[in-house]
């Protein structure tokens, strides 16, 4: 049996520490494993791209090499954000599968493996049977070739034409040295923004502050640029451009959850009736706003491949997560993308007669933290939750446990779920009053420190 370390097999992608559990070796066997499994849907084809990590390089290398010892042909985007990859794959003719070597937003030591085969993105069981194809040597044998192609404008195009801005737009991009800022300019400056840049520069020790724009501490450098350049709006990526932050004209920040009832109530407009996915960690206020619009409000698994599936089986027109992922059915394809999302955010601020400020205070708003996170070493998360959920009784509210544990309460709600990307378990909370979110909040810290007195709690 093959030994690769099994814990880097999680539950949207493949991630680890370059070098120490995601090494060159393991990334080759990736390949041929997923070769195999992409030959075996009657595919032979596949887009590869990767971020701007100092290890993209080498690990594209060894994909290159798994992939094609399987027979399979590869076509090489290079380094672009993940987004561009979902739309080769969409767009490009004879291909419907991509494979990215990205990091996301973890430290710059991680490195991973975002896929696709046959329109269908990797989770759960089709990771696992990666794995055990690996574990077993269950490989196909041939000769593929590498082509390399330049995806982007054709990308930008696409976005150019779709998106019709009502006036100019001044705004700040923070690409937190990730693979999306240059791409994001450019986009932005097609289609008419007058664009400063914060961060654009990839670079893949991440230098200036961590690229992840769901953490309000990450966008302080964007805040005071959006200030201080008298902008409109200010976008910031994440590490490999699947996600944005938001922030209004007066430096505030704008929850992906809050974010998503100005997408619904935009896309409505045009799809009365349709359905909007939104997961676990959303405000409820979010799916009140959606049925308002006209629309059905589906709450589901936070998780990117989840939504995405969720989205095909039900023909969703939109989804969206609190950490930023946003996916657009609408105009789109179905996919995740922080560039698209950000250009959307444009479209509807620009043709609104209010400052994006004013035109956010419109939007109801829950009392409530961002994302919180408790750390574990690798693997201790899962240990620490299934002790938790076997422990813990919530008598005063409605227990929702599709993923994670959420309990609603008359006057608010709290979660808390084992992340899958990440050995952290993340938490959140929300009341209509102070008092009310004061009083969830203790009740889970009780709860939490019974099961385990030595935890720091981040709250």
């Amino acid at each position: 049996m093959t030994q690769v370390v099994e814990s880097i097999f999680r539950m949207y992608d493949i991630r680890g520490v370059v070098d120490d559990v995601l090494t060159e070796e393991t990334v080759e066997l990736v390949g041929k494993a997923l070769g195999s499994a992409l030959l075996a849907t009657g595919q032979d084809k596949i887009v590869l791209a990767r971020d701007g990590r100092l290890s993209g390089p080498r690990f594209r290398d060894r994909m290159i090499a798994g992939l094609i010892s399987t027979g399979v042909n590869v076509v090489d985007i290079g380094q672009v954000p993940t987004p561009m990859a979902y739309f080769a794959a969409a767009t490009l003719e004879g291909v419907n599968s991509c494979v990215v070597i990205t990091g996301s937003h973890n430290p710059s030591n991680y490195n991973g493996i975002k896929m696709v085969v046959d329109g269908i993105t990797l989770y759960g069981d089709y990771i696992q049977n990666l794995l055990k194809r690996i574990q077993d040597n269950d490989f196909s044998e041939g000769s593929g070739s590498v082509i390399e192609q330049d995806i982007f404008q054709a990308y930008q195009s696409y976005i150019v034409n779709d998106i019709r801005l009502a006036k100019t737009l001044k705004i700040v991009v923070d690409g937190g040295n990730g693979v999306a800022g240059p791409f994001g300019v450019a986009v932005f400056r097609a289609m008419g923004c007058e664009v400063i840049e914060l961060f654009c520069d990839i670079d893949g020790t991440f230098p200036n502050h961590h690229s992840d724009p769901a953490k309000p501490q990450n966008l302080a450098d964007l805040v005071a640029a959006v200030k201080e350049e008298g902008a409109d709006l200010g976008i910031a990526f994440d590490g490999d451009g699947d996600r944005c932050g938001i922030v209004d004209n007066s430096g505030n920040s704008l929850y992906a959850d809050r974010q998503l009832m100005l997408y619904a109530q935009d896309v409505l407009s045009r799809e009365p009736g349709g359905e909007i996915i939104y997961d676990i960690k959303c405000t409820s206020l979010l799916p009140k706003i959606i049925e308002q619009a006209g629309g059905k409000a589906t709450i589901w698994k936070t998780g990117h491949s989840f939504m995405k599936a969720k989205m095909r089986e039900t023909g969703a027109v939109l989804g969206g997560e609190v950490s930023g992922h946003i996916f657009w059915k609408e105009r789109w394809f179905g996919f995740d993308d922080g560039i698209y999302t950000g250009a959307r955010m444009c479209e509807i601020v620009a043709k609104s007669e209010q400052t994006a400020a004013d035109l956010f205070a419109t939007l109801p708003n829950g009392i409530n933290t961002p994302e919180l996170d408790m750390p574990f070493a690798e693997g201790e998360h899962y240990q620490f939750f299934n002790k938790f959920k076997e422990l813990t009784q919530f008598t005063e509210g409605k227990v929702f446990d599709l993923d994670g544990l959420r309990v609603d309460f008359a006057d608010g709600w709290g979660l808390i779920r084992p992340s899958n990307t990440s050995p952290i378990v993340t938490l959140r909370f929300e009341g209509e009053t102070q008092a009310a979110l004061d009083r969830i909040k203790a009740l889970f810290r009780e709860k939490i420190l019974a099961v385990d007195s030595n935890l720091k709690l981040p709250f």
